[in-house]
């Protein structure tokens, strides 16, 4: 699949689109390439060959994985160390307006642009292999769409558009803040320990935004965030399951059911066979 989505490199530095473009070049680079500037956002990610970029008259080593963001109007060129070795990586320019509209949605849209406000020298971010790879299957999933007729792709495409550069974002702000990736992780590992414990509790997102002191919307976005899906559904599976368990050590299914939070039969009817795609009376007698 990976060289079906190859485009034929063009020396072609303007967008034909007022959006966004993205492309997947490898070749080996056989001529110098000249300094030059763009009037819109370039993402440059970097997965093979020997060389080095120029930004701003200064020279920088790459490594695969490397990430570089150059804001409009900064000079730049590929600086080619062996021709021999093929030149592989992703272009993905984005419009000013485009960016700016992203900012609007949401400031965590312009984490990066404020990097290069306050660190002019931070163009380049580095990935490691892990990290890369989640980025390289955002962009192989946006190329893909952009090359494929599916329907709803022009609806499709602006979402993949937004989710990657989101993801960026959001891997650059982690590594220049590991101090609040760790809170965050603390709090998540707290509140599902809290969750265990009191599966026969009331757990709404109020009553546990009291018990931590954060807000509820925190919470959720939390939860969102580390296992994608909602808070809800999380303490529900958790529900289902410790039912299960007590159903399968021979207690009675309607006792379980009330004593870990369900507010009656049917509802917990419907959990339990949307989770195991059976009735829990089913399941016991399967299993």
């Amino acid at each position: 699949m990976e060289k079906n989505l190859q485009t034929k490199f063009s020396t072609r530095q303007y967008m034909l689109s007022k959006d966004f473009e993205i492309y997947y070049y490898k070749e080996h680079y056989r001529t110098k390439a000249q300094d030059h500037a763009h009037d819109y956002y370039e993402f440059y990610f970097f997965l093979e060959g020997h060389m080095s970029i120029a930004i701003d008259g200064t020279v920088y080593a790459l490594r695969s994985g490397d990430v570089v963001l150059i804001p409009p109007g900064v000079k730049h060129r590929a600086v080619i160390h062996d021709k021999e070795v093929p030149y592989r990586r992703f272009v993905f320019w984005i419009g000013t307006e485009y960016y700016r509209m992203l900012t609007e949605l949401s400031a965590a849209y312009g984490y990066l642009a404020q990097c290069m406000r306050t660190a002019p020298q931070s163009y380049i971010f580095h990935n490691d292999a892990v990290t890369f790879n989640t980025i390289q299957s955002k962009v192989f999933q946006l190329i893909a769409e952009t090359r494929g007729n599916r329907f709803g792709k022009e609806a499709q495409i602006p979402l993949y558009v937004n989710e990657l550069v989101l993801l960026l974002n959001r891997i650059a702000y982690e590594n220049g803040n590991p101090g609040r990736r760790e809170e965050q992780q603390s709090l998540y590992d707290n509140l599902t320990e809290y969750i265990d414990r009191h599966l026969d509790e009331s757990l709404s997102l109020e009553q546990l935004a009291g018990e931590f002191y954060v807000s509820k919307y925190h919470i959720a976005h939390l939860f969102k965030e580390s296992i994608g899906m909602s808070i809800h559904r999380y303490i529900t599976k958790k529900r289902v399951a410790a039912c299960r368990d007590a159903i399968l050590a021979g207690e009675k299914i309607t006792e379980v059911c009330l004593r870990y939070g369900f507010r009656d039969y049917s509802s917990f009817f419907r959990a339990f066979k949307k989770e195991y795609g059976m009735s829990p009376k089913e399941y016991r007698e399967t299993i």
